[in-house]
C-alpha cells in the first residue's frame, strides 16, 4: 500500500486533493471555511519565493551570459509585440462569444440591499499610470509588496550594470545570485510537497463559500466564459504552438501541474515559481524564462482580458443597454489599455471591470451580480493566464533561436517530478531550433 502511494506523482496527488476538497466543501460548507489557513499558508510560502527567484535568475541569465542592453531590448520588444497580438485576439474572442450567446439577456439587475454596490477598492489604471508603476521607488518596497513588474525592471537594470563590471566584484555578485536561484529552486521543491494539502483546502473553501447553487443562476455566463477560453486555447494558442514548432505533447505534460495550481488557488503567483522551473526544464533558456514569464504577468493576461470583454458586455445585456459596434469597439480599446495594469491592482479584474462600467455609463450593480460567481470564473481565467505565459516563453525561445531539448539536469526534473526526466540533455544552439516532436 505504501509503495503504491509513494509512486503517485505530484500531479495525481493534486487532482485527488481537488476532488476531495470539492466534495468536502459541498458536504460541510461551514467546516470547510476553517481550512482557509491551510490554503493561505501555501500561498504565502509560494509568494515568498517570487522575488528572490526572479532577481537571481534574471541577473545570472543576463549578466552571466554576456547579454547587453541591445539583446535585452530585442527580447522585450518581441515579447510586447507578441503579448499585444494575443491579448487583442482574446478580447475579440470574448466579444464574439458574449454577443453570440447573450448570457445577460433575461437577467434583471437588482440593486443590493441598501442600494449600495460593494465595488472592490482600487483605481482604474491608465496607460500613464501603468508606465509609472513599472519603475519602483525602492527595490525593497517593491519586494515587500511582491510587485513583479517592478522587480523585473530593477533586476534587468541591475544585471546590465553588473555585466559592465569586471573582476572579482562581478564574480562575487554572480556567485551570490546563482546560489540564490538554485536555493530557491530547491525551496520550491520543498514547498510543493505541501501543495496537495494547500490546494485541497483552497478548493474546499471556494466550494464551501460559493456553493454549487450559483451554477444554476448564472450558469450561462460561466459556460460562455469557459467556452470562449476553450476557443482561445484551440484557435489561438494551438496555431501559435504549431507555427513556432512548440513540442505540443511535451508542453502539455509539463504545464499541466502549474495550471492545476493556478486553477485551484485562483492565483497566478502561486504557480509562477513552479512554472518558471518547468519551462527551463523544458528547454527554454533561463534568461528568457526569467524575463518573459514575470513580464507576461502584467502584459499577457489572456484569460483575464477575455473575461473582461465577456463580463462588461454581460452587464450591458443584463441592463438592457444596446451598444453599437462602434461603442463595443471603443470599450475593447479601453480594456486593451487598462488590462495591462491588471496585475498591479487588488482584486484586479473586478476593479478594471468596475472602472469600465463607470466609463461607459453601465450600472455598477453588474459587479455585485458577477461577484457571486467570480471565484468560479477566476479559476479558469487564471489557469489560462498561466498557460499563455508558459507558451510565450517557448515562443520567444524559438523566435530567438535558443530553444533546446528538455534538460533533465534542471532541478525538479532531477527529482522525477517532471514527465521528461528520461530525455537525454541536448546542447543549446544559437541557430535554428530542432523540429518539434
Amino acid at each position: 500500500m505504501w509503495d503504491f502511494l509513494r509512486k503517485r506523482t505530484l500531479t495525481q496527488w493534486i487532482l485527488v486533493s481537488m476532488v476531495v476538497g470539492a466534495v468536502f466543501g459541498y458536504l460541510e460548507p461551514t467546516t470547510a471555511q476553517s481550512l482557509r489557513p491551510l490554503s493561505t499558508t501555501f500561498l504565502r510560502m509560494i509568494k515568498s519565493i517570487i522575488v528572490p527567484i526572479i532577481f537571481g535568475t534574471l541577473v545570472v541569465g543576463i549578466a552571466g551570459h554576456g547579454d547587453d542592453m541591445k539583446r535585452v531590448g530585442r527580447l522585450a520588444f518581441k515579447s510586447l509585440v507578441y503579448f499585444e497580438i494575443v491579448t487583442t485576439l482574446a478580447l475579440f474572442i470574448g466579444l464574439f462569444a458574449v454577443n453570440f450567446v447573450k448570457p445577460g439577456v433575461g437577467v434583471s439587475l437588482q440593486p443590493p440591499p441598501g442600494g449600495q454596490v460593494a465595488v472592490p477598492g482600487g483605481e482604474q489604471p491608465t496607460f500613464a499610470s501603468v508606465l509609472e508603476h513599472i519603475v519602483p521607488q525602492s527595490f525593497f518596497e517593491a519586494a515587500v509588496q511582491n510587485q513583479v513588474l517592478q522587480i523585473v525592471f530593477w533586476s534587468v537594470l541591475f544585471a546590465v550594470g553588473l555585466s559592465q563590471v569586471r573582476g572579482r566584484p562581478k564574480e562575487a555578485m554572480l556567485g551570490f545570485c546563482e546560489g540564490l536561484a538554485e536555493v530557491m529552486f530547491k525551496f520550491t521543491a520543498i514547498v510543493m510537497r505541501y501543495a496537495p494539502i494547500g490546494i485541497g483546502a483552497a478548493i474546499a473553501v471556494t466550494v464551501g463559500h460559493s456553493g454549487l447553487g450559483v451554477l444554476v443562476n448564472l450558469g450561462k455566463l460561466i459556460l460562455t466564459l469557459y467556452g470562449a477560453l476553450v476557443v482561445l486555447v484551440l484557435f489561438v494558442f494551438l496555431p501559435i504552438a504549431i507555427l513556432f514548432r512548440v513540442p505540443i505533447k511535451r508542453f502539455v505534460l509539463a504545464v499541466r501541474e502549474p495550471a492545476l495550481i493556478a486553477f485551484s488557488t485562483t492565483s497566478s503567483e502561486a504557480a509562477l515559481p513552479r512554472a518558471m522551473q518547468i519551462m527551463e526544464a523544458l528547454g527554454v533558456p533561463r534568461r528568457i524564462v526569467a524575463f518573459v514569464m514575470p513580464t507576461g504577468y502584467s502584459f499577457n493576461l489572456d484569460g483575464s482580458t477575455l473575461y473582461l470583454a465577456v463580463a462588461s458586455m454581460f452587464v450591458a445585456q443584463a441592463a438592457g443597454v444596446h451598444l453599437s459596434f462602434g461603442q463595443q469597439l471603443a470599450m475593447m480599446l479601453t480594456l486593451m489599455v487598462t488590462s495591462k495594469g491588471v496585475a498591479a491592482v487588488p482584486r484586479a479584474s473586478l476593479v478594471i471591470l468596475a472602472g469600465t462600467l463607470h466609463t461607459f455609463g453601465l450600472p455598477l450593480e453588474g459587479v455585485a451580480i458577477i461577484l457571486g460567481v467570480d471565484e468560479l470564473m477566476d479559476m479558469a481565467r487564471t489557469s489560462v493566464n498561466l498557460v499563455g505565459n508558459c507558451l510565450a516563453t517557448v515562443v520567444m525561445a524559438r523566435w530567438e533561436g535558443e530553444y533546446a531539448e528538455p534538460q533533465p539536469g534542471v532541478p525538479l526534473a532531477q527529482e522525477g517530478l517532471l514527465p521528461i526526466e528520461s530525455v537525454p540533455p541536448a546542447p543549446r544552439t544559437s541557430g535554428a531550433a530542432p523540429a518539434a516532436s
